[in-house]
């Protein structure tokens, strides 16, 4: 087996055939869609190909035959046909500076007009991009292929100054407007981002738009699978645990049979040769952190949520569902749809242990706000859990507690003791990539958590002892049997009842058992 080059934070598609990269083929999917339409939407997560199939689309449509030899594509395409390709893109740029949208489209606007000759007697950008839109088919014959490229960061870029936000997405549904109204001009048009704004507020008129996002027939579209790993990447496995690859990077999902993986975790993985949070680490997710906090949600719930298909689309400035923020930055993705009486509800949760691992990092950074304290308790907690020093354990809980600035909770109204309490506990674990399970069901009730570890199972049971009488949470524990579903002759189980009070603000009782 040859091993080729990485093309590790390449987007460009000559780039990566002429130099002799590895490429898993995704012209399959640019035959299906020529067959299905003309005008196409896709968001996915960051760093997750985007650009790349931008890539593929242009030198396809442009015609540059040689690049697409071996290819899926190359027997069944005309390449003596060729079109106009007017790419743009938001990838760079301060979009917090209310007057950059415009001003980047503008400059890009003015590289085409050199490039290809013309120009224009308008002065703003939609105006001006209907106008080279008209210029490019007269001149060429051919209608115009149009590829917008993280058409949304201009608004994800500004959300915390919501007046900006909003006026950045005023000016580009100005733009995108364009596209509907220079129809006849148009021969294919493909727009893809992170995030899913409504049509109402980005794409309103646009009907005839295909969103391609919960597509089961794109679900991989972008993003590797097994089966390219096995194949394209082979020469690169050797030395690598298989299975701890699946565990750590792949799992996204978009309905579809096959989960993919993030092609930005595979290449640095294939190249590192060590397994680490590639992908997480190249964005602070403080604005989704913030989110989170503010509205309280319990990081236990992340494991499973629910979302409708109204939930996962409903993303805009001032409407920022929970449930479509995680799904659509790559924080969580779906597991499963269910039909409630005519409608689908999806059930969401972590994609795989990078994600699960670092976002609780980050909760846990943000509510602590001391690192190296955070860390040391965590190496603690682990080397505890080795040895089972379930004193120590009740000490260093108490610690965990101890750390949250009494600030916090000042600032803070939480409705929920129980969850917040619960939500630091449960990170401490994720954080270390320990394999968890929350609010387990059994015939017996529901378990609030397992941690199976080093050959033990620990189940947990949390309760507020102002709310429920002492020794609650054990003897719900020992009442509902929550062990049997546990026992196996190569395990250990450990019964732990966990009671927290909201006036001292920590842990007042820690019970531990056989189970």
């Amino acid at each position: 087996m040859t091993k080729l080059r990485l093309p590790i934070g390449i987007q460009t598609f000559r780039k990566i055939r002429e130099e002799n990269c590895y490429y898993v083929d995704k012209t399959p999917w640019i035959r299906t869609l020529l067959d299905e339409g003309s005008l196409f939407f896709l968001s996915r997560p960051r760093r997750f190909g985007k650009s790349l199939f931008l890539d593929t689309l242009k030198e396809l449509f442009e015609g540059t035959e040689t690049l697409f030899r071996g290819l899926y594509i190359h027997e069944g395409w005309d390449w003596s046909v060729r079109h106009p390709v007017l790419r743009l893109s938001f990838g760079s740029g301060n979009f917090k500076d209310p007057a950059q949208a415009h001003a980047s489209l503008m400059a890009q606007l003015d590289a085409v007009e050199r490039r290809t000759g013309t120009s224009s007697p308008y002065l703003t950008a939609p105006e001006r991009l209907g106008h080279l839109l008209e210029q490019l088919h007269h001149q060429s014959g051919r209608p115009v292929v149009v590829l917008v490229d993280e058409y949304d960061k201009p608004i994800l870029d500004a959300l915390e100054a919501p007046e900006i936000a909003r006026s950045n997405r005023d000016f580009l549904r100005g733009v995108y407007g364009v596209i509907k109204d220079c129809d006849a001009h148009i021969r294919f048009a493909f727009l893809t981002g992170v995030s899913k704004f409504s049509k109402v507020s980005l794409f309103s008129g646009l009907n005839n738009l295909k969103d391609l996002t919960l597509d089961p027939r794109y679900s991989a579209v972008c993003g590797y699978t097994d089966a390219d790993l096995d194949s394209v990447f082979a020469p690169e496995l050797p030395g690598l645990d298989r299975d701890e690859i699946r565990r750590w990077y792949n799992g996204y999902a978009w309905l579809g049979e096959q989960k993919v993986y993030n092609p930005f975790d595979i290449l640095l993985l294939f190249d590192r040769r060590k397994f680490d949070a590639y992908w997480f680490e190249t964005g602070t997710p403080s604005f989704l952190v913030e989110t989170l906090f503010k509205r309280r949600v319990s990081t236990l719930a992340l494991e499973d949520m629910l979302g409708t298909n109204d939930l996962l689309s409903r993303f805009d400035v001032d409407d920022i569902a929970t449930e479509a923020l995680l799904f659509q930055t790559g924080y969580l993705t779906v597991t499963d749809e269910e039909d409630l009486g005519g409608e689908p509800v999806y059930r969401l949760t972590y994609p795989n242990r990078e994600v699960r691992e670092s976002l609780n990092r980050s909760l846990l950074r943000y509510l602590v706000q001391d690192s190296s304290r955070q860390t040391a308790n965590g190496v603690r907690l682990y080397r505890l859990l080795e040895m089972n020093d379930f004193d120590g354990l009740r000490t260093l809980f108490q610690a965990f507690y101890s750390s949250i600035p009494h600030q916090w909770y000042t600032n803070n109204d939480i409705a929920d003791y129980e969850g917040f309490y619960a939500s630091v506990f449960y990170s401490y674990f994720a954080a270390l990539g320990l394999d968890i399970t929350v609010e387990d069901s059994s015939s017996h009730g529901r378990l609030d958590m397992a941690v199976r570890f080093n050959g033990n199972v620990y189940l947990f049971e949390f309760k507020v002892v102002e709310m429920t009488p002492p020794g609650a949470a054990m003897a719900q524990l020992k009442s509902r049997r929550y062990a049997d579903k546990y026992r196996s002759p190569d395990q250990s189980i450990w019964l732990i009842g966990v009671e927290f009070s909201k006036d001292t603000r920590n842990v007042v009782a820690f019970d531990v058992e056989r189970g």
